[in-house]
């Protein structure tokens, strides 16, 4: 089989959680699913959440939400670090505050970098490779949002074969494999957001792990695979969940 492989980085990323409080905005530890496919839509000039003609869905999922796509965090551990950001937000939306001026603080991720890999199996795909080893792209995309720029780096096209290992550098769903807890490993997990509730857009997550231990497959079929230039163990994902052949 045939991948796109690029890198994924910048300064600073901001993945937003929807369960926040008041003072304190939160970042999700790794770009997820939806955010990926956002991204990607970007690129090819998709349109986003802010549509109003659309139906359900917004085009960048509709379109996109098919790719095959396996992620391989480059955090110490699968860990990025983290920083709080304060600054004044002095807009018309914060007239309401005391002195018109609304304090915002952000957690944002600091020098995140991914390894992306998609598999070139259908038309979108296709599109995305043209765009992304072509250096275009029609909308500007972020790592999050606007305060993020997003740098994209080592694009080719490379192989990926059926792998007996049973480790995986990539991240995956708890839901999928047994990790076989030993000493000397690490694990990090969280609740990422993997769908889009069709009609309230709301977020559906997954329990995901990053970690560098030995894992027991759930299915009889082939779900782990390899790229045969850097020799990394993955899994992919698309809206029907884990790959498998």
């Amino acid at each position: 089989m045939k991948a796109l492989r690029f890198r994924l980085s910048g300064k600073t990323g901001f993945f937003k959680q929807p369960d926040v409080n008041t003072y304190l905005y939160y970042t999700y530890g790794q770009i997820h699913r939806v955010a990926l496919l956002g991204f990607l839509g970007a690129i090819v000039g998709y349109k986003g959440y802010n549509d109003k003609d659309r139906d359900k869905y917004p085009e960048f999922y509709k379109k996109l939400k098919d790719l095959k796509i396996s992620v391989v965090s480059e955090g110490n551990n699968g860990v990025f670090d983290r920083k709080l950001q304060v600054f004044n937000n002095s807009t018309a939306f914060a007239s309401n505050h005391q002195g018109g001026n609304l304090v915002i603080r952000q957690v944002w991720l600091e020098n995140p970098s991914w390894l992306i890999y998609i598999l070139l199996d259908n038309d979108q795909s296709k599109l995305i490779k043209e765009y992304i080893l072509d250096k275009k792209t029609i909308f500007t995309p972020y790592l999050g949002t606007n305060d993020h720029m997003a740098n994209i780096s080592d694009c080719e096209i490379v192989d990926i074969e059926k792998s007996d290992e049973n480790i995986i550098d990539s991240l995956f769903w708890s839901d999928d494999f047994k990790l076989r807890l030993k000493s000397k490993i690490y694990k990090y997990e969280e609740n990422l957001p993997f769908f889009l509730e069709e009609d309230t857009e709301r977020y559906i997550r997954k329990k995901t792990l990053a970690s560098n231990g030995e894992v027991r497959k759930k299915t009889d079929k082939d779900v782990i695979f390899e790229d045969i230039d850097n020799k990394l163990k993955l899994v992919f994902y698309s809206e029907e969940g884990i790959y498998e052949t």
